[in-house]
């Protein structure tokens, strides 16, 4: 079966939506936009919701993929979710968490390159609960 090509972000983010579909998640919404940011996948098994981030890199010196989530990351998410719910109210009283999902290559390659990334040995990890917030933490 011959798949679109696609860069390393999107073939990830594909791949992770796959992942939250075989836990019984459906997809909400795919790259949410806010003035704050972005969040890769927003999905919905029940009254539970996922924001997801989704992370891949080639093996390089540099951090893995789970490393790069920084805290100024953290709160431009934990905005962006407060903006969707404000937009989206009858989700609010759902049970939601921010998780990760990575994907790190033992390979090194262009990542912009289109190619089926498939093709390459890579690990993957899915951190639940990657990280919590509080009105400090994101500092309105």
């Amino acid at each position: 079966m011959n798949r679109p090509a696609m860069n390393l972000g999107q073939w990830a983010e594909q791949q992770a939506l796959k992942l939250a579909e075989l836990q019984g998640y459906a997809l909400v919404q795919a790259n949410y936009h806010s003035p704050y940011g972005e969040i890769d996948l927003i999905v919905q098994r029940g009254q539970e919701l996922l924001l997801i981030e989704v992370k891949a890199r080639s093996r390089t010196a540099y951090a893995q993929a789970a490393e790069s989530v920084s805290v100024h990351k953290q709160r431009k998410m934990l905005k962006t979710a407060l903006h969707f719910f404000s937009a989206r109210p009858e989700l609010q009283q759902h049970d939601w968490r921010f998780d990760v999902i990575c994907f790190d290559f033992y390979q090194r390659f262009a990542k912009s390159i289109q190619q089926d990334f498939s093709n390459f040995t890579y690990d993957q990890q899915w951190i639940e609960n990657a990280f919590t917030f509080d009105q400090e933490f994101i500092n309105l």
